[in-house]
């Protein structure tokens, strides 16, 4: 599994994987209809951070003790580095604030239960309690290892466009990147 850590056209650092987005998986077989609904829900959040949740939670999976990365190389090796880990951290503190704003909600989002129909509050809110979990559970078994930036010549053109405001060549240049990385939809990760 390939990892990718570039900016997105908002001048934000995204961080995925070449691993194909999936669905969540889950197995109830009582609530199936709740949590399917709910399931839906949660698929209407944007592609960028589904797929950044992702990403850590794949770090959950990892055996090796040094990851590879790919990034543009237009910042230096020390710099790369120490971005990143900003960036880890950043989202370790963001994950726990919505685990903390989640936990006080899903007591609250029981009372829904009172509706006819299924609880779709309950289950949206549990999905993504769960999806923050494990993304949290990734970002610090990341933090445990260690890194190998491998520069990439097209995420390189990617951010030249990024720079210089080319819309024209955004398309062209991630349709790039989806063949030679193998990363269906990028375009919905890295741009609008």
């Amino acid at each position: 599994m390939r990892f990718f850590f570039v900016l997105d056209y908002r001048g934000k650092y995204r961080y995925i994987s070449s691993e194909a987005f999936s669905e969540i998986q889950f197995k109830f077989s009582h609530w199936k209809k709740i949590w399917e609904s709910a399931k839906k829900k949660l698929m209407l959040l944007p592609r960028r951070i589904l797929r950044q949740e992702q990403a850590f939670r794949n770090a959950l999976n990892l055996k090796e003790s040094t990851i590879s990365i790919f990034h543009s190389g237009r910042l230096g090796e020390k710099k790369i580095k120490t971005k990143f880990r900003f960036f880890l951290r950043k989202q370790k503190t963001k994950h726990i604030f919505f685990l903390v704003g989640e936990a006080v909600l899903l007591p609250v989002s029981g009372l829904m239960a009172i509706l006819p129909g299924p609880n779709v509050f309950f289950g949206v809110l549990a999905l993504l309690t769960l999806t923050h979990w494990q993304a949290f559970r990734g970002i610090n078994r990341l933090l445990k290892k260690k890194y190998e930036f491998i520069p990439s010549p097209l995420f390189s053109k990617w951010e030249e466009t990024l720079e210089f405001k080319q819309e024209s060549d955004f398309l062209h240049t991630l349709e790039k990147i989806e063949k030679e990385y193998n990363m269906p939809n990028i375009h919905k990760v890295l741009w609008k």
